[in-house]
Parts: C-alpha cells; structure tokens; sequence
C-alpha cells in the first residue's frame, strides 16, 4: 500500500533496545533525501524514505570525518541495495544494515523502523 503522506497522521517510530521511540511525523520525510533525529542519549540517527514508501534509520554520524552529516546525503541503490552516499568523502552505506559498502571494516548502526 502506498501513503499520500499529506493524508495521514503516521508517526515514524525507532526501536531503541526494547521500546519504541516517536522521533518525526511521515510528512517530514520526503522521498529521496534524509532527516536527522536526536535520540535521548545524545547520538543522532539519519532517517530515509524511498520512492517506494520503504523506511530506513542508520546513525548519522560520518564515522570517516566525525561529522553528524548522513542524513545530508545522496541515496541510491547498489546491487538492489538501498544506500546513502556521505556528503562529505562520498562513502556509501547501506541503508538495511549501516554496513560501509567502500570499506568493509566500517559500519554505522542500524536501526529498526516504522510508521504507526
């Protein structure tokens, strides 16, 4: 089923540990580009929706630069995976699992998402 986020009242919603936490309403997420979140204990996490209506949240902090900027970047698909490419040198992350797709080493978390 595909929202009109203009005709619903969804709140996007993060699981942290063992609960749900409200972080934005849908309307604020348009498709292609991020939004940042700040969570309680301080980190931020980079929020996403595809063209499709799918949702994505990895932490938006740049773990190259240190820079909270991920949710500034450019979003894409490689081999069918959704990612999100740092505005800042250009690595890319997969949106599904926050794993770094030019650096194997490299992961950002990833966290569960969804709109009620």
């Amino acid at each position: 089923m595909t929202l009109a986020p203009e005709t619903t009242d969804l709140r996007i919603q993060l699981r942290l540990a063992d609960d749900w936490l409200t972080v934005c309403d849908l309307t604020a997420l348009t498709p292609g580009r991020g939004v940042a979140a700040l969570l309680p204990d301080g980190r931020q996490a980079a929020l996403f929706r595809d063209r499709a209506g799918r949702l994505y949240a990895i932490g938006n902090r740049d773990p190259f630069t240190g820079a909270a900027v991920l949710s500034r970047g450019l979003t894409g698909t490689h081999a069918g995976r959704p990612f999100v490419a740092s505005p800042l040198l250009k690595q890319r992350f997969d949106l599904e699992s926050g794993q770094c797709l030019d650096d194997d080493g490299v992961r950002v978390p990833a966290y569960e998402v969804r709109a009620r």
